[in-house]
């Protein structure tokens, strides 16, 4: 496998595998899609999604940590969204970025 005239090394593809190893889970990904559509406060996503509370809060901690979401507060309600790192092509696609890599996943079920 070449990258740009030389070869890659392990250490080089550690971003993409540990993205994609976070993605790798149906429930993350669901999120992902919902955030997609613009941001959105945890009771909205266990509706959406039809999860528990406690389900939720667990798959946004781990896109929080590894900072593929962001979050604000505003009173008691947490919104969550896309910072960039993951971001939505278009409502049914998104873009993973995993520098030098980049990733699209699309929803081909919504595609016209």
């Amino acid at each position: 496998m070449q990258k740009e005239g030389t070869e890659v090394v392990a250490h080089d593809l550690e971003p993409l595998v540990a993205v994609l190893r976070l993605l790798s889970d149906k429930t993350r990904l669901r999120i992902l899609m919902a955030l997609a559509k613009g941001e959105r406060h945890v009771g909205g996503l266990c509706e959406e999604l039809g999860l528990p509370q406690p389900t939720v809060s667990h798959h946004l901690s781990l896109l929080r940590s590894k900072d593929v979401i962001s979050n604000r507060r505003s009173g008691k309600q947490v919104f969550y969204a896309m910072n960039g790192k993951v971001d939505s092509a278009t409502r049914a696609a998104l873009r993973v970025l995993a520098p030098p890599y980049r990733i699209e996943i699309t929803d081909s079920a919504a595609q016209p």
